[in-house]
């Protein structure tokens, strides 16, 4: 784990749907998990500068806040992790944009694609099944380039179609996991429960997830998602302690949606 991600753990588990936090509960939250308050203050710094975060205060106290666009990022990997899947009605969303033109941005693009369900089909050729056309026209508009939306049924055998998502990769990924049992200090807690987070957000990267009509037979990824959910509710259970102490509580709402394995 990279203190900078993390950090962006941080905020998509514990914060949102508020969009700043205090610089001592980050650097609090951020020892429990072996970060030093020098290595956090250089990554929100280097945040900073990337324009992905920015200064605030709260009141005396020194604070960060999410730029528009990461807070749109956190509201999509929270939407894959605990929102409901999409219905799905049968029919495809291929989105050919027109770029990016520079390579590395354009290696940006495709991976915010996948976070977002999409795989890629062919070269230029993007394709989701359940996926959110709002989020494809918005991270388009994101990176000011130009696309064509179509929505069509496929006709062929699904194999075919399933070969734009590297599901044998997600499997593998998925078979790979161990869910922790849940420990007595709420500071443990907390540290396991960002840890199985932070790796579940991996995930998001290769499991578009497809609604299970079109999965291949035994893929792990429903099963897994249940037994994530059902752990991470344990685990915020057992880690509130240490929330509360660190700044870090979730109130009304947001504390409701852990626990009832929802989100």
């Amino acid at each position: 784990m990279r203190a900078r991600s993390t950090i962006f753990t941080l905020f998509l588990e514990y914060i949102y749907p508020e969009r700043q936090a205090p610089v001592r509960a980050l650097v609090r939250a951020m020892a429990a998990l072996g970060f030093s308050e020098a290595a956090v203050r250089a990554a929100l710094s280097r945040s900073a500068k990337r324009g992905w975060v920015g200064p605030v205060r709260v009141g005396r106290s020194a604070a960060y806040a999410l730029s528009d666009r990461v807070y749109w990022q956190v509201e999509q990997v929270r939407k894959r992790l605990y929102g409901a899947p999409h219905p799905w009605e049968g029919r495809f969303l291929l989105v050919l944009p027109e770029g990016p033109r520079v390579r590395a941005e354009r290696e940006r693009f495709r991976r915010e694609m996948a976070l977002l369900g999409f795989g890629l089909l062919q070269s230029g050729v993007y394709l989701g099944a359940g996926a959110e056309e709002k989020a494809a026209l918005e991270l388009l508009g994101f990176y000011r380039v130009k696309g064509l939306l179509f929505q069509a049924e496929p006709m062929g055998p699904k194999e075919e179609v399933l070969r734009a998502f590297p599901l044998e990769e997600a499997a593998r990924f998925y078979r790979s996991l161990a869910f922790p049992e849940v420990p007595e200090d709420p500071e443990r807690a907390f540290a396991l429960l960002t840890r199985l987070v932070h790796e579940m957000r991996k995930a998001l990267f290769l499991d578009p997830g497809l609604p299970e009509a079109l999965l291949p037979e035994g893929f792990p990824g429903p099963e897994v998602r249940r037994a994530f959910l059902e752990a991470r509710a344990r685990l915020y259970r057992a880690a509130l302690p240490f929330l509360k102490e660190a700044g870090l509580a979730p109130s009304g709402l947001l504390m409701e949606a852990p626990l009832s394995l929802g989100g």
